[in-house]
């Protein structure tokens, strides 16, 4: 069954979805308090594909999340955590310090901003179990098979060359058995370049059926001479219906295999107070959603919960303006809840914000 199919077939087969990358373990001083001052530290658990798997678990899609963990408890911690939440974890990988030497649990370290203050983030994942992890003999085929669904992100190839490897491959087995394939650039400046990024997250783009974000890829205003630029060199952070419109345009006619690109637009007030709107490339032609402004609990994962409501949305076969309300409202939500995940049980809640804030009847084209 091709991926174009499963787009369009009207999806009355249950999908069931897999998403691969590094899951860490989130530090957090409490109150807004700065890192160097803190003396005790909040734990959770989070990295965006396993925040997406979460997502979706919650809202009951069959969704199951592969990755390699120490086989320690904190690795035993991080998955506990996911399958308390219904994710499926029978394929992740407890490894041996003989399978990774480093043996070691990726961590990262967030300082709240609030008001003027922004936010910062200190990575300490160097040499983590799924970067050590030697995949080049590992069947990717079975871990896929039986899959509709793999998504992927820019984040996971690059902490390592044995991920770059691993998400190419998956990419290709994913092609070739039909699968849907999702894909965020996710672009991370802590973990590799601008330009590492876009080299890489382009070779991605012919095994992409749903974009989210429309960078960090090569967009060519001319394949045959690039020192004319590319193609989003002109279009501003926060783009108007008809600059994204072109934009998404370029993309369809480039790579005919995406069927739909989505991103959010952010608008900054402060650090605690946003406005969030969306557009959508999708059977042939642009979306927009309306706007929705918040304040901010946590902003960390808030790009995973609008990938994870859109691919819900996408796999229940909502109108194309309502799979945006979703999403959009989905990323809105997880402003409110402190931790990595969006911990929403129940699509019902996410319908009922969008009826609330846009006083419109949501219907589910079926």
């Amino acid at each position: 069954m091709s991926s174009e199919s499963l787009m369009y077939r009207g999806l009355k087969k249950a999908h069931r979805f897999i998403t691969i990358g590094e899951i860490m373990l989130r530090l957090t001083p409490p109150d807004y308090k700065k890192i160097w001052t803190a003396t005790e530290f909040e734990a959770c658990y989070g990295g965006s594909e396993a925040n997406i798997a979460l997502a979706l678990a919650n809202l009951g899609i069959d969704s199951t999340f592969f990755t390699v963990v120490p086989d320690n408890s904190l690795g035993k911690s991080a998955i506990r955590m996911l399958r308390s939440n219904d994710v499926h974890c029978e394929q992740v990988i407890f490894s041996t310090p003989e399978q990774t030497p480093t043996h070691r649990l990726g961590t990262y370290y967030l300082e709240t901003g609030y008001g003027i203050r922004s936010s910062e983030v200190i990575y300490d994942r160097k040499h983590s179990a799924i970067t050590e992890f030697d995949f080049d003999s590992y069947d990717l085929e079975s871990l896929l098979r039986d899959h509709t669904w793999l998504h992927l992100s820019g984040i996971t190839p690059a902490i390592g060359e044995n991920c770059r490897k691993l998400v190419l491959r998956c990419l290709k087995i994913a092609r070739d058995n039909g699968l849907t394939v999702s894909f965020d650039g996710n672009y991370r400046g802590a973990l590799w370049t601008w330009n590492e990024a876009r080299d890489f997250c382009t070779q991605c783009l012919p095994y992409v059926n749903v974009l989210f974000g429309i960078e960090p890829y090569h967009l060519w205003k001319s394949e045959n001479d690039h020192s004319i630029g590319d193609v989003k060199d002109d279009i501003p952070l926060q783009p108007d219906f008809q600059q994204q419109d072109q934009v998404f345009r370029r993309f369809a006619e480039r790579y005919p295999n995406i069927k739909s690109i989505a991103r959010h637009v952010r608008y900054t007030g402060s650090d605690s107070k946003n406005s969030l709107k969306a557009y959508m490339w999708f059977d042939g032609q642009t979306f927009e959603s309306g706007t929705m402004t918040f304040e901010i609990l946590d902003r960390v994962g808030t790009g995973d919960a609008f990938a994870a409501g859109l691919i819900y949305a996408m796999m229940n076969d909502y109108k194309p303006e309502d799979m945006l309300s979703f999403a959009v409202a989905s990323s809105a939500l997880k402003h409110t809840i402190r931790g990595d995940v969006n911990l929403v049980d129940n699509s019902e809640t996410i319908r009922e914000l969008i009826k609330r804030y846009f006083n419109k009847d949501f219907d589910i084209s079926r």
